[in-house]
């Protein structure tokens, strides 16, 4: 099967600073690939080249099988986009927002419109100024404009960021909605949280794709070591001890307790460090890698 996305040693450089290094994945068709990684990492480049916004400096791409370089604009024609910065009139309604950019599209048909809205949950909103609606509901309008004109291909750009938690699950929803009735999706995010709701995950940093994979697999192969969760105060003074304790690959503070990642010191050598560096240990279970931890490990 023809992938949705391919991509080939594509490359972004402006000036000396490489934004995007050399990168290859693909992306088949009803997936949901989420790209993980901080801000200024290359995500908004790499999205920005497959829609041929910007000119790749080397590699080649295909998206819908229309080449980035050459057919640009069939690709714009046949794919939603939902940038970081939303392009909503906030003098208009959601119905004028939706049916402006609808017509963009060549999309005049009322029912076709008013499903769009139903379909992000904007229904009985239609007379609502979008400056009078919150983050969450803008976002919601932005994704039913990227959504108008029925793309098989959705590029999300970090779509919930500065979203309370409510509105972010809510809208992880939608994008499930969306791929069981068949549309792709590449997302981007830096919430470390949603890439799990991801069927693959490709963590990017410093304009390289680290590695693509589930994230299950991520965490099974990046992370060899054992998760420990160490409850012990002062939780400052065992962080410095055990940072320099031999053998331990990571240690962090996560919340109110220390997480240890290590192949070689297990829970009685933890212990009895701590012990005897007069460090009150409540108790140290067992933890389950998460997609931060394989973040960190393959930043390192």
């Amino acid at each position: 099967m023809t992938p949705i996305i391919s991509v080939q040693n594509l490359t972004r450089k402006f000036g000396d600073f490489v934004a995007v290094d050399h990168i290859n994945f693909e992306v088949h068709k009803g997936e949901i690939v989420g790209y993980l990684g901080p801000n200024g990492s290359g995500k908004t480049t790499t999205i920005r080249m497959l829609l041929g916004l910007l000119k790749p400096s080397d590699g080649k791409a295909t998206v819908l099988g229309y080449d980035v370089f050459k057919q640009s604009e069939d690709i714009r024609a046949r794919v939603g986009y939902m940038s970081q910065k939303f392009a909503i009139y906030d003098d208009l309604t959601t119905l004028e927002n939706l049916t402006f950019y609808g017509g963009v599209y060549g999309i005049n048909d009322k029912a076709r419109i008013a499903h769009t809205l139903e379909l992000v949950g904007l229904k009985g909103h239609e007379s609502t100024l979008t400056r009078d609606m919150s983050t969450g509901w803008r976002q919601r309008l932005s994704l039913g404009i990227a959504l108008v004109h029925k793309p098989k291909l959705l590029f999300l750009d970090e779509p919930t960021s500065g979203v309370d938690p409510t509105a972010r699950r809510a809208f992880w929803d939608l994008i499930y909605e969306l791929a069981e009735g068949g549309v792709t999706i590449l997302v981007t995010t830096h919430y470390m949280d949603e890439a799990e709701y991801c069927e693959r995950v490709g963590v990017m940093r410093e304009g390289k794709l680290l590695a693509m994979d589930t994230p299950t697999n991520l965490k099974r192969t990046v992370i060899t070591g054992d998760v420990w969760e160490v409850f012990a105060h002062p939780l400052e003074r065992g962080l410095e001890i055990l940072s320099a304790m031999p053998g331990v690959e990571r240690v962090g503070l996560a919340g109110d307790h220390l997480r240890v990642i290590s192949q070689r010191v297990g829970k009685e050598a933890l212990q009895n460090l701590l012990s005897r560096k007069k460090i009150r240990v409540e108790k140290i279970e067992r933890g389950e890698p998460t997609l931060e931890d394989v973040f960190l490990a393959l930043a390192r």
